[in-house]
């Protein structure tokens, strides 16, 4: 069938986008879906950080790519061996099809599923398969999805059914930012009722984390970030104190108010001073959580002492470690 899909052909175009313009919207074939895998009509898909860092090179994938994949729809065609979904059912999309037979898959971590990782990388659904194409140039499928179109053929393994009555816009946002910041505090750092919680970056992840921090029952929720606007707005969402990052004294009034620092910190901004600022506002015996995707070359120079004597945590978080 065709379709019009959002389609990236090369990486590395330099902002302003608006002048570059690295994204076209054309028009492109999809194949019907195969064994396993499921046609969805896109109700509505967000525009995640993680999509940027696709265009800009610092996240290489191979070119041409229809990007997007935050996003829920309809179900609109089953392929062969679906048997627990109907046409019309709601569905949205995850980011890391799980096989269920590797062995981060066996152990209940199926955000580190490896054949998942591997089709991700390589640009095709779980089984291999591309089902898009331009012209007969075969265009690569983005994270499994490719939602930034009016339809997506994607993995049975990719899509999570839902509740229909949730609307598909709100819906979207569970497949990624809301499922990967809430996921870092409850599931990744299991912060505790009455617990003191600091999220740094204030992006659609960030404001997921501190609302799951809420739910948490946390009883300080610090706001950190560079922009006062997105500061009014967690504090309008729960937050107990807001710092700007960009202030040289923040840490030091971060650890007063506090005394001595969050039990938990979370750095969903993507960036190694954003994790440094983390790290340092951690209190002994605290964690530090890190959900942002910084550049592949970055590097973070854990000092190393105080993470034994002061019996720090540092964790990683994908995909709210579902």
């Amino acid at each position: 069938m065709k379709i019009k899909a959002v389609v990236l052909n090369a990486i590395g175009a330099k902002p302003p986008f608006a002048v570059s313009k690295p994204l076209v919207v054309e028009q492109v074939e999809l194949a019907a879906p195969g064994p396993g895998e499921i046609l969805v009509r896109i109700g509505a898909a967000g525009l995640c950080h993680s999509d940027l860092s696709v265009i800009n090179g610092d996240r290489p994938r191979p070119m041409p790519m229809a990007l997007g994949h935050e996003a829920a729809g309809v179900v609109e065609q089953l392929g062969d061996g679906v048997d627990d979904l109907r046409r019309g059912d709601h569905v949205v999309l995850v980011f890391v099809p799980s096989c269920g037979h590797c062995g981060p898959c066996a152990e209940g971590r199926p955000a580190l599923c490896e054949p998942g990782a591997a089709a991700n990388g390589a640009g095709t659904l779980l089984s291999g398969a591309r089902r898009l194409t331009r012209n007969g140039e075969v265009i690569n499928h983005h994270l499994g999805c490719s939602a930034f179109a009016e339809y997506a053929t994607v993995s049975r393994r990719s899509a999570v059914k839902i509740d229909p009555e949730l609307p598909l816009d709100k819906a979207a946002l569970f497949g990624c930012a809301v499922l990967t910041g809430v996921g870092a505090v409850v599931n990744t750092a299991q912060a505790r009722a009455g617990a003191s919680v600091a999220v740094i970056g204030l992006g659609g992840v960030g404001l997921a984390s501190l609302l799951g921090a809420r739910v948490a029952g946390a009883r300080h929720i610090i706001a950190v970030d560079l922009s006062d606007a997105k500061l009014d707005l967690a504090k309008s969402l729960g937050a107990t104190h807001a710092f700007n990052a960009g202030n040289a004294d923040s840490p030091e009034r971060i650890r007063e108010v506090t005394a001595g620092g969050v039990e938990y910190a979370f750095e969903l901004a993507g960036s190694v001073r954003a994790l440094d600022l983390a790290y340092k506002i951690t209190r002994r015996g605290g964690t530090t959580v890190t959900a942002g995707l910084p550049p592949p070359t970055a590097t973070f120079p854990l000092p190393a002492v105080n993470l034994v004597a002061e019996e720090r945590t540092v964790k990683g978080s994908y995909i709210g470690t579902c």
